[in-house]
């Protein structure tokens, strides 16, 4: 078995956390796959997995050697593909992690122009809303929401955003409407888990008089992770809550939510694209980038209202 294959093999393993499902994927026996890695482990002298009767887990050595794999691989196939397509046309897979609700929304429009301007590139999206270990699970691509914090991860900046705080007509009808960041505290607000740099439940505002901060700690009646678990309770009057422009415009300019407090302002942030260190970009992942910034230069406008 040459090089290549076997760490194609290991890369495998290590992604699907498991001989077994590697094997099957593969579309080799289970025997071949636990050989071929400890064939690998006896010429590199080190341990690249830790195995037990149930799980494996990957030592310090097998995540670097893993990185390194994951680059050759794709570095390889963006060789053979670019080639076999012409060299005027790049080819490839590239690995895309977004969250779910802004990938359904937005993001699979854009993967499909994309793939119809670059008929060689494979692109393989994941959807999910924790910040994934781009690494080690073997990301090209990553586009993240907000403020990104200390990391060495690179990124670049695809859009901007603003936050809006927003009910329904009807919980406004029967609450009232709040004109200070303060009388939230007296309302059910709709609360966003992932967002902590003030904690859970902490809302910052900036404006009102001479540009003072508000800190307000709202009071909280649903607490979610995901944005349109919130976006739907809010449409069903359950509360007020925070999100961004991209996600509640649509909303606004139809009169389902109403928004608030629009002399507070609030601190919106970025859409970013977030790349592994270390590396240069591979062709395909680059163009996909300058997709993705060119469609966004106006902004990301929500379904129905796209320019």
């Amino acid at each position: 078995m040459d090089r290549l294959e076997t760490m194609r093999i290991f890369v495998t393993v290590v992604n699907r956390q498991g001989f077994a499902v590697a094997a099957r994927e593969l579309g080799l026996a289970v025997a071949t796959v636990s050989k071929a890695v400890a064939a690998l482990e006896t010429r590199l002298g080190v341990s690249l997995l830790n195995r037990t009767t149930r799980r494996i887990s990957v030592t310090s050595d097998g995540e670097r050697y893993h990185d390194w794999c994951t680059r050759i691989l794709a570095d390889c196939e963006e060789a053979d593909t670019t080639v076999r397509h012409g060299a005027s046309e790049p080819g490839g897979r590239i690995r895309v992690a977004a969250p779910v609700l802004f990938g359904q929304q937005h993001l699979i429009h854009q993967v499909c122009g994309f793939m119809a301007r670059h008929p060689g590139i494979v692109v393989e999206l994941d959807l999910n809303d924790r910040y994934v270990d781009m690494v080690a699970e073997g990301f090209d691509l990553a586009v993240r929401i907000g403020r990104l914090g200390n990391s060495s991860l690179r990124s670049r900046c695809l859009a901007a955003f603003e936050l809006r705080v927003c009910a329904s007509p009807d919980y406004l009808a029967r609450r009232g409407l709040p004109v200070t960041p303060e009388e939230l505290t007296n309302h059910d607000c709709l609360v966003y888990t992932l967002s902590s740099r003030d904690g859970v439940g902490v809302w910052r505002f900036e404006g009102g008089e001479a540009g003072k901060q508000h800190r307000i700690r709202v009071n909280g009646v649903l607490f979610a992770n995901n944005g349109e678990v919130l976006r739907q309770a809010a449409l069903a009057g359950l509360g007020i809550l925070i999100l961004p422009s991209f996600l509640v415009d649509g909303d606004l300019a139809n009169g389902r939510l109403q928004q608030i407090l629009i002399g507070h302002r609030l601190r919106g942030g970025g859409i970013h694209a977030v790349y592994p260190p270390g590396r240069l970009l591979p062709i395909r992942v680059r163009l996909f980038s300058d997709h993705l910034a060119e469609q966004w230069r106006h902004g990301v406008l929500p379904p129905g209202n796209s320019a």
